[in-house]
């Protein structure tokens, strides 16, 4: 737009009268981005939405805007205005990260989606990571507004070359974590080539409920080595529990239930497997695999 110096729609100005030259992403420098301090400057972010609105865009990811996040912070509420003034509602996604959690007041205001942290992938140390990043923004997540902690790099991958290098064990950890702390669950792998396992691992509606339907979910600190999340069904006094063991052996991890509230006997529900797994009184203890993760509900007997 600004090396044929397009009109800004609605004005007498140019694509030249508005771009900031020497806002430039580091790995895609063929654009630049909005002056916000120039005239003209809202008019194009109208124009462009209103343009998406005619699409029947649903969602737009804007890329390069979280870091630096205060230099981009006027263009994050350009877009948010271009949005309520376009006649339909889309969702905005930022990204990349790390979007500083000290800013998580503005972001949760203005968009709807916000990354934590630069692109992940299939490393368990990448993993292992998204669980403080997912604790410190748990404060800042609300209906309408999700902590991103990126797409789900499982099945094929680098278009179709290889599979995931995450084990069996760390894929129920990444799902059971982004379905607890309520992360958008986005397919990075390639759907063409689903094999039986992902497709299940994808497809579990119990689970997929967690991150879809449940309130007051929270991080634990119990152990050393292990993670507990817990949160409630929408609508139930039920609880849903969350054990991972971050640990390279295999552990007991437990969450004594009055973390929880709860003084009596409750039954337990294996979210993974669909069936029903017990009892438990005093504490929910499960033996994990290394690196691995169990989803349960909790319902008073």
């Amino acid at each position: 737009a600004v090396k044929r110096n397009l009109p800004v729609l609605g004005t007498k100005l140019r694509a030249a009268d508005v771009a900031d030259t020497s806002s430039i992403c580091a790995w895609n420098p063929d654009m630049y981005g909005v002056d916000m301090r120039k005239p003209g400057a809202q008019a194009y972010y109208d124009s462009i939405f209103a343009l998406y609105a005619s699409w029947g865009v649903d969602f737009v990811k804007m890329d390069d805007m979280s870091r630096p996040y205060d230099s981009h912070a006027a263009e994050i509420e350009a877009a948010h205005r271009a949005i309520q003034r376009c006649g339909r509602p889309i969702t905005l996604s930022l990204s990349p990260g790390e979007t500083p959690v000290a800013r998580g007041a503005h972001v949760r205001e203005f968009a709807q989606m916000w990354r934590i942290s630069d692109d992940f992938w299939d490393e368990w140390a990448m993993l292992e990571a998204q669980f403080t990043r997912l604790e410190n923004w748990n404060q800042w997540r609300r209906p309408g507004a999700w902590p991103d902690a990126d797409m789900l790099p499982l099945g094929r991958l680098a278009l179709g070359k290889r599979d995931t290098k995450f084990t069996r064990d760390e894929q129920r950890t990444l799902m059971t974590l982004w379905s607890i702390a309520r992360s958008p669950l986005i397919m990075g792998g390639d759907l063409r080539h689903l094999d039986a396992p992902t497709l299940a691992l994808l497809t579990n509606r119990e689970v997929i409920a967690v991150n879809q339907a449940s309130t007051d979910n929270r991080p634990h600190f119990i152990a050393d080595g292990t993670r507990v999340w817990s949160a409630r069904p929408e609508g139930s006094r039920d609880h849903y529990v969350a054990l991972f063991n971050t640990t390279d052996t295999a552990k007991e991890v437990a969450l004594p239930l009055r973390e929880l509230g709860l003084t009596g006997a409750v039954r337990v529900r294996d979210l993974w497997s669909g069936r029903d797994d017990g009892s438990a009184s005093g504490r929910l203890a499960r033996p994990l695999a290394p690196h691995g993760a169990g989803l349960y509900r909790l319902s008073a007997t």
